[in-house]
């Protein structure tokens, strides 16, 4: 009985510092915020992706063929040289006295010449070549036959021989009308070669059809029949 007792004696001891210490925990519970809990973000609903849509319009076909080059640019020689002096970026050269400049001038004509000559005498090489190995042409016919027989021959008088060489012959015609039997009298010039000038103004001569002679001749005087009086 007397343990029961000291044992209650001691437990209404511990109650009351039991309760001290929880009042003095209580204000520092009170003064410490207690931690607040972030709320966790909602996760945001995505829009499905758009499905893409069939197009109406039919898919483009490749060309049939591809596309014309662009045309090159055509330039003279004198051009292409000036671009070719405008894009060069060298140092510029020292100045030359004239009889330098002619100097060089000379050196590069004999290097030009030289060159030209080596090239023709190749491009000789070449033709006798092929002149050799090429067999001779077969001679073509005419186009216009030789004439046969003996050419026209007319008498006239000679109206003119101020020209060397070339005499201008009339040639009188006389004819009847073969419908009112009249007699048609007419007449003609031309021109012929006379080699030796010895027919004069007024002399009836012959002359005999030719070849060309000149762009009018086209007959040669055969001899005078007649001096002028």
């Amino acid at each position: 009985m007397a343990n029961d007792e000291q044992d209650k004696e001691m437990t209404d001891e511990q109650q009351p510092e039991e309760a001290q210490a929880e009042q003095a925990a209580a204000p520092e519970a009170e003064q410490a915020p207690e931690p607040v809990a972030e709320p966790a973000p909602e996760p945001v609903a995505q829009d499905p992706e758009p499905e893409p849509e069939a197009s109406s319009e039919p898919a483009p076909q490749p060309a049939a063929r591809a596309a014309p080059p662009e045309p090159v640019e055509q330039l003279s020689s004198k051009e292409r040289r000036r671009r070719a002096r405008s894009l060069h970026v060298g140092s510029a050269r020292k100045s030359r006295s004239p009889e330098e400049r002619q100097a060089e001038r000379d050196a590069v004509r004999r290097t030009k010449a030289v060159k030209r000559r080596t090239r023709r005498l190749q491009e000789r090489a070449k033709r006798a070549e092929h002149r050799a190995s090429t067999p001779a042409k077969q001679p073509l016919a005419p186009v216009h036959p030789p004439r046969e027989g003996a050419g026209r021959v007319r008498q006239g008088v000679v109206v003119s021989n101020k020209a060397d060489k070339t005499i201008t012959v009339r040639i009188d015609v006389a004819r009847r009308h073969r419908r009112y039997e009249k007699i048609v009298r007419s007449s003609s010039t031309l021109h012929a070669h006379d080699e030796n000038n010895d027919a004069h103004e007024g002399d009836v001569v012959r002359v005999i059809e030719s070849r060309p002679l000149s762009r009018t001749k086209r007959w040669r005087l055969v001899d005078v029949l007649e001096r002028a009086r």
